[in-house]
Order: structure tokens, then C-alpha cells, then sequence
């Protein structure tokens, strides 16, 4: 790709972000490092979904190269080749709307990119001031954030291998949480931030942590359903395929380095190798909605001695959220695979990862609400 080209998607990374940090100072009048941090997240927040989305809709090879498509930095310079693929292959996976959708994930991405190295240029202008940890979590934001995209780069130049494709969603989940922390950490440089004792005999960050790694292996194996496309391998519930324990190969479905839609000796993935993808995520699930659900209540007894911290809106939000994965999940086997839903659940997965990294980084000392 050209160096212009280059240029080009730079530039467009950096006027996305620039016109968010705009929309930021217009609402508020004034834009504190904490505001920036937490503009970070959300608009990660939305990149993660937009990327389901892109996945979702077969536009992961909407434009068959990277950073640019076919060479320029937007779908209308690259009309010509588009519409000559669309001629050889009307549905895809290159067309003109897959093209922009593809193009559209990786601005916002580099709108994300631009964001965090404000980030780490001011927590380093700013070093005495914020603390060295905020300036290291910045640092290793931008690393991540680069490594993030090197795997944007693989999933396109290998084909949506799923192992490289479910690395680049945890990456992206890792960024996000990454970035909660940093806000944890920015929020007690605002003036109006109070530090409150929390009362409680339970130990409930050691509860949080072994939940969040539950929670973290389901995403996986979410990720491990999705990217090799075995949602309908089981197209019934609760039974899978009428049984409760159908015929299953584990060896073929979870051998990681393959080609998408095919074994490692190149013949096709057999169903029985989707069905163990899909029957293993299910069953994670019931344990991951239980491990939860059980955190939650746990965060609910500790909220009535401490009404002024913020562990009562995490406990709601995890109990909403796990019913949300619930309802999302079953809709997608019954409802054959709907797109909102699908979005939705890769959405509220997200949420809950925010929710967690909120949760296990409350330390004696909580800001409250």
C-alpha cells in the first residue's frame, strides 16, 4: 500500500477521535484526563460490538487486505476491484456494503488508537501529577492496542483462521477491561471523588476473581462458537440434536491451528465436531450464569452496609446482564441465529467484563457514587 494511502487512514483515524474529544468538551465545557479515559472505554465498548457485527454479517474479508482495501484507504477508490469481485461472486465475501462495514471497523479502530496515545502523552506530560502507575497502564494500553491490531491484520491475511479471529475478540475484551482499570485509576483525580470504608466480613474480590475466570474461559468458548460458525450446530433446546449428550468429536472441533471450516487434514469440519464447540459452551454456560448470579447476590448483602458506595449498581448489573446472556443465547438457537441478538449477546459478554474489572479493583477505600 502506498504511502499516501497510509496517510489517508491515518488522518482518518485521528479526525474520528479528534471529532469524539470535540463531542466530549461541547457537552461538558471541560475535558479531564478521567473524561478521556472513560470516552476510551465506551468507544471501545462500540468497536467491540461493531466488530460482532462485521463478523456476524460475513464481512471479516469485505476488503481482502489491510489496513486499506485493495491498496487505497476507502471502499470508493476501490470500486472497480469490488465490483469485479461482485461479478465473480454476487453475496461475497467482497462487496461494496461487507467493503464498508470492513473499512468502517478499522477507522473506528484507529480511532481508538488515537484516543490512547493522547492518553499516553498526556499521563506523561502529566507524570507527577497523575502517579507513575497511571503513565505504565497508558504504555501498556498503546502496547496492547497495537498487538490488537496485528491480529486485525492476521484474521484478513489468514482467512479468518478461528483461532486468530477469537484471539483478536479476547484481545479486544482485554483492551476494554485494560482500559476500566485505567478509569478506576483516573477517577480519583477528580475533585469531586470521595473515598468511603467499605463494611464487610465477605471475601468477595477473592469470589470476583475466580468468577471472572470462569467468565473469561466462556467468552472463549463463545468466541471458539462464533468464529466457526457452530451456533446452529445444536438446533433444539435444551437438548442438542434431541439428546442431552449427542454424538460429539472434541479432538477435531477444538483442534485450535486449522483453517476455517476445515480439519487439520484440509477435509471439511464434520457436524459432530460443531456440536462439541456448541454442547461445551452451553454447559459453560450454566456454570458461568450460576457463578454470576452467585457474585451478584453476594454484592447485594455487602451493599446494604455500604448505601453509599457503587456495589449495589454492580450487583444489578450483573444480575441484568446474566439474564441478558441468557435470553440472548436461547434466542439464538431458537430464533435461528437473529443478528440483534447475536450483537446483543456479544454486547452484554462485554458489559460484563467491565463490570468485573470494576468489581475485582474496589479496594478497601471505594469511590463512592
Amino acid at each position: 500500500m502506498s504511502l499516501i494511502a497510509w496517510i489517508q487512514l491515518l488522518l482518518i483515524g485521528a479526525a474520528i477521535g479528534a471529532v469524539l474529544i470535540l463531542l466530549m468538551w461541547w457537552k461538558f465545557k471541560k475535558f479531564t484526563f478521567h473524561r478521556l479515559v472513560l470516552l476510551t472505554v465506551f468507544f471501545t465498548f462500540d468497536l467491540i460490538l461493531f466488530g460482532a457485527f462485521t463478523r456476524l454479517t460475513d464481512s471479516g474479508l469485505g476488503c481482502p487486505d489491510w489496513p486499506g482495501c485493495y491498496g487505497v484507504s476507502n471502499p470508493i477508490a476501490a470500486l472497480a476491484q469490488i465490483r469485479e469481485a461482485e461479478s465473480l461472486m454476487p453475496t461475497g465475501p467482497v462487496t461494496l456494503s461487507k467493503a464498508w462495514i470492513e473499512m468502517l471497523h478499522r477507522y473506528f479502530a484507529m480511532g481508538v488508537g488515537f484516543l490512547i496515545i493522547i492518553m499516553v502523552v498526556w499521563s506523561s506530560l502529566k507524570k507527577n501529577l497523575f502517579g507513575e502507575k497511571i503513565s505504565r497502564v497508558s504504555i501498556g494500553l498503546l502496547i496492547l492496542v497495537c498487538v490488537q491490531g496485528a491480529f486485525g491484520a492476521w484474521t484478513v491475511t489468514l482467512k479468518l483462521q478461528p483461532v486468530i479471529v477469537t484471539i483478536h475478540l479476547m484481545l479486544g475484551l482485554g483492551l476494554l477491561a485494560a482500559l476500566t482499570y485505567q478509569s478506576s485509576l483516573s477517577s480519583r483525580l477528580e475533585p469531586s471523588s470521595n473515598l468511603v470504608p467499605i463494611k464487610t466480613e465477605v471475601p468477595f474480590k477473592k469470589i470476583a476473581w475466580i468468577v471472572l475466570a470462569v467468565l473469561v474461559l466462556q467468552i472463549f468458548l463463545g468466541g471458539w462458537v462464533s468464529t466457526n460458525y457452530a451456533v446452529l450446530a445444536c438446533d433444539d433446546f435444551p437438548l442438542c440434536h434431541g439428546s442431552w449428550y449427542p454424538e460429539m468429536n472434541f479432538s477435531e472441533g477444538f483442534l485450535l491451528w486449522r483453517d476455517l471450516g476445515k480439519s487439520v487434514d484440509g477435509s471439511y469440519l464434520s457436524i459432530e465436531a460443531l456440536r462439541a464447540i456448541h454442547w461445551t459452551h452451553r454447559v459453560g454456560a450454566i456454570l458461568a450464569v450460576i457463578a454470576v448470579f452467585y457474585l451478584a447476590f453476594k454484592l447485594w448483602v455487602i451493599s446494604k452496609d455500604n448505601p453509599t458506595s457503587m456495589i449495589k449498581l454492580w450487583a444489578t448489573s450483573l444480575f441484568g446482564l446474566g439474564i441478558l446472556q441468557v435470553v440472548t443465547g436461547m434466542s439464538n438457537i431458537i430464533l435461528d441465529w437473529p443478528l440483534l441478538a447475536a450483537v446483543l449477546h456479544t454486547g452484554g459478554a462485554a458489559a460484563m467484563v467491565f463490570v468485573m474489572t470494576r468489581v475485582v479493583n474496589i479496594d478497601h477505600e471505594r469511590l463512592s457514587s
